[in-house]
């Protein structure tokens, strides 16, 4: 049965999101999270795409991701190959490591990239363990949650508090999350954030 077409266009805003195959883990330790965050921060500038959001998961992962070209499968196709390949090194394995391929839907930017973005980061808090646990042990955990881009972003409500749009909301819509290896002039604000999320994982530069 053929594939169904995928709707592309240059700045096609996405939520990605890949599973492990059979539901299993993708990441056996923390040293398999960091070099997934490395191998996404290398990939980002090949293939010119911008990042606004990530969270880790055990068994699969979501990416909210903005093609400026029209080569999202191409981009994932090498992303998640290149990982698969790092991942099977590491623990002397072959054979798929996903399910299937990736789905991504596409976004409405002006209207759902931070209601998108919250979504996101609050997976953590989602799985059944935390179910019936009080709000407060809630927020304690995604403030610990360290694979996500939450950390970035809250920071970077920290440094502009004095800003209304930011102080209300938490995140700007227009902000954008760059790896180290990213490419493009950014602003100040923007380099802070970039610098909070990924040098909490020590991405390479």
């Amino acid at each position: 049965m053929a594939r169904p077409l995928r709707i592309q266009y240059p700045g096609a805003l996405c939520h990605v999101t890949c599973r492990g195959n059979e539901q299993k883990d993708i990441y056996q330790d923390d040293a398999d999270r960091k070099r997934f965050l490395q191998l996404l921060s290398q990939s980002l500038p090949i293939y010119t795409v911008k990042l606004y959001s990530y969270i880790l998961m055990a068994n699969h992962f979501h990416l909210l991701l903005e093609t400026l070209l029209v080569n999202l499968a191409e981009f994932m196709r090498h992303f998640n190959i290149t990982y698969t390949s790092d991942y099977n090194r590491r623990h002397q394995r072959v054979g798929h490591l996903h399910q299937d391929r990736y789905q991504s839907l596409l976004v409405e930017k002006d209207s759902y990239l931070s209601v998108l973005s919250r979504y996101l980061h609050l997976n953590p808090v989602r799985i059944k363990t935390l179910e019936r646990a009080p709000p407060k042990e809630k927020i304690r955990h995604l403030l610990q949650y360290p694979w996500s881009s939450l950390p970035g972003y809250l920071s970077q409500r920290k440094e502009h508090w004095s800003s209304a749009s930011t102080a209300e909301t938490g995140v700007s819509t227009r902000k954008t999350f760059y790896p180290r290896s990213g490419r493009g002039e950014r602003s100040k604000s923007e380099s802070s954030a970039r610098v909070s999320w990924v040098g909490k994982h020590s991405l390479p530069g």
